[in-house]
């Protein structure tokens, strides 16, 4: 019986394990993935996420870092054409270096790492939540060798922080998937846009959602956001089109491509924070600042759920669940409050955003 099984091996799920590891719980780390696992991410880091990680986790290593190291801020180029310019230094990183790290780090700290290891299902019983899971046999040359082994482990209370398709969330809220599907691809090239910004266009003939571009390292990355993955290559060449037309790039290869996923936000705002001893972290709570900027809040959200399991939980004691919950939305009120503003301000950017209130 652990005292908490935490589900999901990126920001939100390596602070959580490592801020409850710390405090002496038995804490289980599962990550679906073997380590270091590739995460298509913007990989910037804003300000408040560097402050949080090197507080929680120390200063983050010169091996984690993309060429240019420091990224300016983001230029916003709205649904009609005007730049807004947004400048505050932050930490260009690779992701999947960066959160193999932070579980190296969470380990390091007392919890139980398990990777290979996809949750299943959970079900809630009296004082403890059942966790199903399969996991595959090790990685070899081309792929696993095809076994899998189902196995289920106890805890008081789990964390979920498996993505916006998250399979924990829709079990136990019986709610439909909501999200929306990231395409990119690197190149190998030049563009007359400055590599040191992180270049967001919100043209509506461009994507679904929004376009961008970044640079780490020696590649040019190019995505677009849809909400029908049937098209995600047809906007991604147009918008290739149009940096060939509006900013002279100049792509000389394709080196390869991520298809990815982050949270749908809708009208209504919805946070699924969980559900009796189940909490809800990062995208699985679906919880995201615009232009797809999820690493911030999802720290905070693994944070906010590890201290609230912490201040409430009494070895000697029933513990109400619903306390925790209640602790934990408490904790986080502030980021979601933040949140709910920025996207209220892409709204008056572009029309898609409108439905924003």
């Amino acid at each position: 019986m652990y005292d908490v099984i935490i589900i999901g091996a990126g920001p939100a799920g390596c602070i959580a394990a490592k801020k409850l590891a710390e405090y002496s719980y038995e804490v289980l780390l599962t990550e679906k993935m073997s380590l270091p696992r590739e995460k298509s991410c913007s990989g910037i880091l804003i300000p408040k996420s560097i402050q949080m990680v090197e507080k929680e986790f120390g200063k983050i290593p010169a091996d984690v870092f993309s060429y240019p190291p420091i990224n300016k801020g983001i230029i916003l180029n709205s649904a009609d054409g005007k730049e807004y310019w947004f400048e505050s230094e932050g930490y260009n990183i690779w992701r999947n270096k960066f959160d193999r790290w932070m579980c190296l780090k969470a380990e390091d700290a007392g919890c139980t790492l398990k990777t290979l290891t996809s949750a299943l299902s959970c079900e809630e019983k009296e004082d403890h939540v059942t966790v199903n899971f399969a996991r595959r046999s090790a990685e070899k040359e081309g792929g696993f060798n095809g076994r899998m082994e189902f196995f289920q482990e106890k805890a008081r209370f789990v964390i979920a922080g498996d993505g916006a398709s998250s399979r924990i969330r829709r079990g136990l809220l019986k709610t439909p998937s909501n999200y929306i599907i990231t395409y990119q691809i690197f190149c190998k090239g030049s563009i007359d846009l400055d590599s040191g910004f992180f270049h967001a266009f919100l043209d509506p003939k461009l994507s679904q959602y929004d376009a961008w571009f970044n640079v780490k390292d020696e590649y040019l990355i190019i995505g677009v956001a849809v909400k029908d993955a049937s098209l995600m290559r047809y906007y991604h060449s147009k918008f290739v089109s149009y940096l060939k037309t509006h900013h002279n790039a100049r792509i000389l290869s394709e080196e390869k491509d991520e298809v990815g996923l982050m949270p749908h936000i809708t009208p209504d705002f919805r946070v699924d924070l969980g559900k009796g001893r189940v909490l809800l972290a990062g995208d699985a709570a679906n919880l995201l600042n615009p232009m797809g900027e999820g690493v911030s809040i999802a720290l905070a959200s693994g944070y906010a759920a590890a201290e609230a399991i912490k201040v409430e939980y009494d070895f000697n004691k029933h513990v109400n669940p619903v306390n925790i919950l209640d602790r934990y939305e408490s904790n986080l009120k502030g980021e979601i409050d933040y949140m709910k503003r920025q996207w209220r301000f892409l709204s008056t950017l572009s029309p898609d955003f409108k439905c924003f209130k």
